[in-house]
């Protein structure tokens, strides 16, 4: 059911249903590795092969509720019923928020275009707003956006696959599946699950010496994706060139699992040199030079081996908690294939854009250029974001809900896990869950918050042009931590 023109939730039930469903994940935590402790309870009792594992596992779900590529919830509401908070909280209003803010807008730190929004989660009623219908660079509160199209087309339950097929007798292709935490390590690091290399490699082993087969030509396919590879800011230590095959994001390193650090110049030939050296360890020799080329057409039939990453609601999680440039990327481009459109950097943002009408989000002012917001061209509204946190909630698109889970927690988690520490922010600390935005003289903040009636709201705050991050993080802290305090109902 797309949201309606003016983004007004229905009265009545839905609303309620709203208050309730968003107030249990904002109270809910704390969380681990980027997923609430009782996600992860309802994701052990789940019956699908764990990630990594061989074999061809439990195919993702048909469509559920009318919409593409959507399946069953992943949230927990049986775990999160007694999270509710209070059905009779006041709603807020725009007079008391309005002389809190008023004051915090006019910081110095923050950039010459400054815009905010406040949005009741319950109502869908703008709150309170400043120049929340101009469109700023958001940064990676792009993110937000990505997660929601991604979700809506694809279903949490979707998983990324990487996979080996026979061509011919003497020459295995691998396959890649545009899955960037496919790992070539013992573990996955910050204990979250992902495909194995060596899982696939033990697999594609198996598979060869049950054919009598140990010596091989390995070949990698990388045509899911189209395009360049490298992002438009240029090889860099927050992004690795995005192609189809990749394990451990293309770091050049052993150790790291987030964060900016040096990529691989090509992270697909990288990924198939080490898979070679997996499969000599387990006995199959490996000839030749290992080549980049296409796998023969109907190739499923002759699969030897394949693993699964995690749910994407994991992957979104992952993505939002840590600001994952990596799978962003990803997901942006698995968005634009769910859509019909070529896995590429402009595909993939035609394919956001396209998910987002399908959901009758308005998008006036909107540009998108990738998935990540790394590109500086990309522009967002501060009411389109607020307004994407609520619909990430509305009981009609369960799906959408690991958008809300995988914010990050003020001062717990992810990339909030420094902030809010000063003072006058400390309103926010442990309330506030919001996705960040940093690029040289931009700085954003959107997400959820309990105010202090219980009135569960949400908020973004966009500014561009400013000079000293650290300065215009404080001020953003302290204009949310000013929502989370304020007891504004009259």
């Amino acid at each position: 059911m797309p949201v309606s023109k003016n983004w007004q939730v229905v009265a009545g039930s839905t609303a309620a249903g709203l208050a309730v469903a968003l107030t249990a994940v904002a109270l809910a935590g704390p969380w681990e590795s980027g997923q609430r402790t009782a996600e992860r309870v309802r994701a052990a009792s789940r019956e699908e092969k764990p990630a990594g594992a061989g074999g061809a596992g439990r195919p993702s779900q048909g469509p559920s509720g009318g919409r593409k590529g959507a399946s069953a919830p992943v949230p927990a509401p049986r775990v999160l019923a007694a999270a509710v908070g209070p059905r009779g909280a006041l709603p807020p209003g725009g007079s008391g928020l309005a002389g809190r803010l008023a004051p915090l807008l006019k910081d110095r730190a923050l950039g010459p275009l400054t815009t905010g929004a406040v949005v009741d989660a319950a109502t869908g009623e703008g709150v309170w707003g400043h120049r929340e219908g101009t469109a700023a660079v958001p940064a990676s509160t792009t993110k937000i956006a990505t997660a929601v199209a991604a979700l809506s087309l694809l279903g949490p339950d979707h998983r990324l696959t990487t996979g080996v097929v026979a061509d011919g007798d003497d020459r295995v292709v691998l396959v890649g599946g545009g899955d960037p935490t496919l790992t070539a390590r013992k573990s996955a690091g910050g204990g979250y699950a992902a495909a194995s290399l060596r899982a696939l490699a033990d697999g594609t082993a198996r598979a060869l010496k049950a054919r009598g087969t140990r010596t091989v030509r390995l070949s990698y396919d990388t045509s899911l994706y189209s395009g360049p590879t490298v992002h438009p800011i240029g090889h860099n230590d927050n992004i690795a060139p995005v192609d189809a095959l990749m394990a451990d994001e293309g770091r050049a390193d052993v150790k790291s699992w987030k964060g900016p650090v040096a990529r691989v110049w090509d992270p697909a030939a990288k990924a198939a040199a080490t898979f070679a050296g997996m499969l000599r360890d387990r006995g199959v020799k490996v000839t030749g030079a290992v080549d980049r080329r296409s796998a023969p057409e109907g190739h499923a039939a002759d699969r030897l081996a394949v693993v699964r990453s995690a749910p994407l609601s994991d992957l979104v999680e992952r993505m939002l908690t840590n600001s994952d440039n990596d799978i962003a990327e990803a997901l942006a481009r698995h968005t634009a294939l769910a859509a019909g459109l070529p896995g590429s950097f402009s595909g993939g943002a035609k394919g956001i854009s396209s998910a987002l009408r399908e959901l009758g989000v308005p998008l006036k002012g909107a540009r998108f250029n990738d998935g990540s917001g790394l590109n500086r061209a990309d522009r967002l509204t501060a009411d389109q974001l607020a307004r994407l946190l609520v619909l990430a909630g509305d009981p009609e698109y369960p799906e959408l809900r690991p958008t809300l889970t995988g914010l990050p927690v003020a001062h717990f988690t992810g990339s909030l896990k420094e902030r809010f520490t000063s003072d006058d922010a400390g309103g926010g600390l442990g309330v506030i869950r919001a996705k960040t935005g940093t690029l040289t003289g931009v700085n954003a903040l959107a997400g959820t918050v309990v105010n202090a009636d219980g009135r569960l709201v949400t908020f973004a705050f966009l500014t561009n042009g400013t000079t000293s991050p650290a300065s215009a993080m404080r001020a953003l802290d302290r204009l949310a931590s000013a929502v989370a305090q304020c007891g504004c109902h009259g």
